[in-house]
């Protein structure tokens, strides 16, 4: 379930601002505040783990994000991007438990369909992945940046394909560092999530 269309909390609408201005250690603090200010809502946390992946910090990140779905279970984006920083960092396993509950979504909906894709890739099945992928694609009006991020999830598939046939060795990670972090103003849906 979104986010409500309730009005945003002034101190979240200051982060954004921030953030949107490049200041990334006062969004931070925003962020944290606004998590204070509103201990029952899942978004400062969902924000605040978009902040720390940007900064590359996985860890804090992912802490962050997992409150944002102890919070806020029922809203899909802060599980797919915990489960896709989880992916992207090795642990697979984790990521198709975190994801297990956006298997449940409507199948117009491209999540279910990404993690399908992430599963194949986890089990070397590149076609059925590739097939999961561009059918997630195909339904994902909302939400360009996560296109992006399974653009760049094809991309690699396609040079680790190339580097097999020509046994050249490639990078092993997907995705990587920028398709792990959210992009704050594509993804939030205005107002707090309960």
């Amino acid at each position: 379930m979104p986010p409500t269309q309730a009005p945003m909390n002034p101190t979240l609408e200051r982060a954004l601002a921030v953030s949107a201005a490049g200041n990334v250690a006062d969004a931070i603090a925003l962020f944290q505040h606004a998590a204070l200010e509103e201990p029952a809502s899942g978004l400062p946390h969902f924000l605040l783990g978009a902040e720390y992946a940007t900064l590359g910090q996985m860890d804090l990140a992912e802490q962050s994000f997992t409150q944002a779905v102890l919070l806020a279970p029922e809203w899909p984006i802060p599980r797919y991007q915990l489960g896709l920083l989880q992916f992207s960092a090795g642990r697979a396993a984790a990521a198709l438990l975190t994801w297990q509950p956006l298997l449940t979504l409507d199948q117009q909906n491209p999540l279910p369909h990404w993690v399908r894709g992430f599963a194949a890739l986890a089990g070397d099945a590149f076609d059925q992945a590739r097939m999961h992928f561009e059918a997630g694609l195909e339904r994902n009006t909302e939400h360009p940046p996560m296109s992006a991020d399974i653009h760049l999830v094809l991309a690699r598939m396609e040079a680790l394909g190339q580097s097999a046939a020509t046994n050249t060795p490639a990078e092993p990670t997907l995705p990587d560092e920028e398709a792990t972090h959210v992009l704050l103003s594509n993804y939030l849906q205005r107002g707090p999530v309960h």
